[in-house]
């Protein structure tokens, strides 16, 4: 039995890419007495380090209260857009949030809990350019730059297929290459972009909204299957948009409220 288990982990790398996972269940969590929560700091307000180099930001005030409803310790693991489900789906890590949207795609690999906030997405550009509205980003001439990994890849190739698009690893990346005028465009959630916009105060930065783009929602990514720990999220989630916590720390850190508020319900 034990050398047919092996046969099937090693086929589900040969095919995935991914190894099978190792999450750790809810009651596995609370006998291990911790929780590991994957945020991404390059992405701020939602995570960021601090002037005392520790990671900080929306989603650990949010991963911070979760170890706290459950009576464990939190360890929180910087992660990347790139990384975040693989990190998850291998097991590295027992729930990863890094403003990550729910599609369809996503899940055929892992889990969402309810969703913890929405995301409204523009266009990020500078001064200068002609650009207004989606359709103008559709051309030769129009370089587009996303981070890889994100929800506005698909859309671009499937909406925007002639204009070019250069893929780097991290949202800093990104925005030079904006500011240096390697890219004239990018898609983002604009609730959070001009907070890490301010970083480079010398450029005349755009932001175009955007609303035929559509509302996403953003829930805690968790290892397919593990729905013990999904289930006791899903209810912390609930408890935590009811009692205003998730909103009363969004404009903590977004200084303002949620474009669009997350409809409370206790069906999920």
């Amino acid at each position: 039995m034990r050398r047919i288990f092996l046969w099937l982990a090693c086929l589900t790398i040969a095919i995935t890419g991914i190894a099978p996972s190792l999450a750790a269940t809810l009651d596995e969590i609370l006998k291990a007495g911790v929780i590991r929560i994957g945020v991404n700091p390059t992405l701020p307000p939602r995570a960021l380090y601090n002037d005392k180099n520790e990671i900080d930001g929306f989603e650990p005030e949010v991963a911070r209260e979760i170890a706290r409803k459950l009576g464990v310790k939190l360890e929180l693991v910087a992660v990347g857009s790139p990384d975040r489900i693989p990190f998850v789906a291998s097991g590295k890590i027992d729930a990863v949030m890094g403003s990550l949207s729910r599609t369809s795609d996503r899940t055929k690999v892992i889990d969402y809990t309810v969703p913890l906030h929405s995301e409204n997405y523009g266009i990020v550009t500078v001064e200068g350019k002609a650009i207004t509205k989606l359709a103008d980003l559709n051309d030769e001439k129009i370089t587009l730059v996303q981070v890889r990994g994100t929800t506005a890849i698909p859309y671009i190739q499937a909406q925007l297929p002639k204009a070019k698009l250069l893929l780097l690893d991290n949202y800093p990346d990104r925005n030079r290459a904006l500011a240096q005028g390697r890219a004239d465009a990018a898609l983002d959630g604009i609730d959070a972009v001009r907070f890490s916009l301010r970083s480079i105060p010398n450029v005349k930065w755009v932001i175009i909204s955007t609303p035929e783009f559509g509302t996403h929602y953003a829930g805690l990514g968790i290892a397919k299957g593990n729905y013990s720990l999904r289930d006791w999220l899903n209810i912390a989630l609930y408890e935590m948009h009811q009692s205003g916590f998730v909103e009363t720390n969004w404009e903590k850190w977004f200084l303002g409220p949620m474009a669009t508020k997350v409809p409370l319900s206790p069906f999920f």
